[in-house]
């Protein structure tokens, strides 16, 4: 059964697209804000996201951009704004398709089914990543030796693999991982490493693969 997110601030609507895709045989999960999306996202990974751009905690293109860190699941973007430049933007932010409110539901299922037949699974191809000895394999979530990583152990190393030799600052992961609310909680991030790197490095103390670079971020050196 397809996965689908739906993020949106107006209850009502969130109601109307729970109600209608559940009747067309997808799961759906429901976001009211950015930061819950991000963190939803990366917990369920849904296989499509409808996205509203005027979300109360951030903007929808800044989500795009969090999502598009580490996954290129199909986004469609709901707007109500006048005007071309936020359809531009959130295009060249990475979504695949735009819909205007107000909307209606056999519109926005048309555009789903669309973007859902022309946007093939990519990563899957490319998803197998050697960190030393070990194997992950970032589509199915699992890692050679039995290793066993939480959710949000995951959404972590997955930004850092798919950006290998690249210096990913603190704000980006904080942002992409926790929401913008945690800009600050640098700790999160120095707790989590440590935990990665008990879990996969040979010698976590010494790590060769997941680098720290005082701060500023970290690198997946492969």
């Amino acid at each position: 059964m397809p996965r689908i997110l739906v993020v949106d601030d107006e209850p009502q609507i969130l109601r109307a697209l729970r109600i209608n895709l559940a009747a067309r045989h997808y799961e759906v999960e429901v976001a009211p804000d950015g930061g819950a999306a991000l963190r939803l996202a990366a917990d369920w990974h849904p296989d499509l996201v409808v996205l509203d751009l005027g979300l109360p905690d951030m903007d929808g293109v800044d989500v795009i951009h969090g999502l598009r860190g580490w996954t290129s699941v199909p986004i469609i973007v709901l707007s109500g704004r006048p005007g071309g430049s936020d359809k531009v933007d959130a295009l060249d932010a990475g979504a695949d398709d735009y819909v205007t409110k107000p909307f209606g539901v056999d519109e926005l299922l048309a555009r789903i089914r669309a973007v859902t037949r022309r946007t093939s699974p990519k990563e899957a191809s490319e998803a197998k990543v050697l960190l030393g000895d070990l194997e992950v394999d970032l589509a199915n979530k699992t890692i050679s030796s039995g290793v066993r990583l939480t959710p949000t152990e995951w959404h972590l190393l997955e930004i850092l693999l798919r950006n290998p030799g690249k210096l990913i600052s603190q704000r980006h992961l904080l942002t992409q991982v926790w929401g913008p609310a945690y800009l600050k909680e640098t700790n999160y991030l120095r707790q989590y490493m440590a935990q990665l790197r008990r879990k996969l490095e040979p010698n976590p103390g010494r790590p060769e693969h997941l680098l720290t670079e005082p701060g500023m971020g970290y690198r997946f050196q492969p």
